[in-house]
C-alpha cells in the first residue's frame, strides 16, 4: 500500500514542478528549476514555515544542484525536498515525512492572485482625479472622467472657412 501511495504522490510532485518550472518562461521545458522557481514552489506549497525558512530553502537549493550549474532536475528535487522534509517534520518517520511532504507539494499550481497589490496613497487618489485637471489637460477628459483618446489629444482642423470662434457660422446663406 505504502508503494502505491509514494507512485501517486511522486507523479503529483513532478506536474506541480512542471507547473513551477514552466511559470512565467514561455522557453522552458518543464524539466528544470531554478533557485528563484524553487523558492516561490517552497512558499506557494506551504513548505516554507517556521521551522524552515527561505534561508533553509536557498541552502538546500545549492547544495542539491550540480557544481557550476544553476537549476536542478526532478532528481535533484525529490532529494531537497526529502531534506527539508527532515526540517519541516522533526518527528515524523521517513515514510510519513515522505508522504507528508508529497501530499503537501503535490498537484499544487503557482499563485498569481495577491502578488502585487494596488496601493491607494493619498497622492495618488489627488493626482488621478481628473475632475481637478486645468488647461490643456482638461480637455483630454470627459464629464465622466473617461479619456477622449485621439479626440483628445489633437487638435481637430475644422474645414468650414470660417475663423476659429466665429459666432455666425453657416448664417450667410440664410441671410442672403
Amino acid at each position: 500500500v505504502k508503494a502505491v501511495v509514494s507512485t501517486q504522490s511522486t507523479g503529483t510532485m513532478e506536474a506541480t514542478f512542471q507547473a513551477f518550472s514552466k511559470f512565467g518562461d514561455s522557453k522552458s521545458t518543464g524539466k528544470e528549476l531554478d533557485n528563484k522557481k524553487f523558492s516561490k514552489l517552497c512558499k506557494d506549497t506551504g513548505v516554507i514555515c517556521k521551522t524552515v525558512t527561505s534561508t533553509d530553502v536557498d541552502i538546500c537549493f545549492s547544495k542539491h544542484k550540480p557544481k557550476g550549474g544553476r537549476t536542478i532536475t526532478i532528481v535533484e528535487f525529490k532529494a531537497a525536498l526529502e531534506e527539508l522534509a527532515v526540517k519541516r517534520y522533526p518527528k515524523m518517520s521517513p515514510e510519513e515525512r515522505t508522504a507528508a511532504i508529497a501530499k503537501l507539494v503535490g498537484n499544487k499550481e503557482p499563485q498569481t492572485a495577491g502578488t502585487t497589490k494596488t496601493v491607494k496613497a493619498g497622492g495618488t487618489d489627488r493626482l488621478t482625479d481628473t475632475s481637478k485637471y486645468t488647461g490643456s489637460h482638461k480637455s483630454r477628459f470627459g464629464e465622466d472622467g473617461k479619456g477622449k483618446g485621439l479626440a483628445g489629444r489633437e487638435e481637430l482642423v475644422d474645414n468650414s472657412g470660417y475663423v476659429g470662434n466665429y459666432k455666425g457660422a453657416d448664417t450667410y446663406d440664410k441671410n442672403h
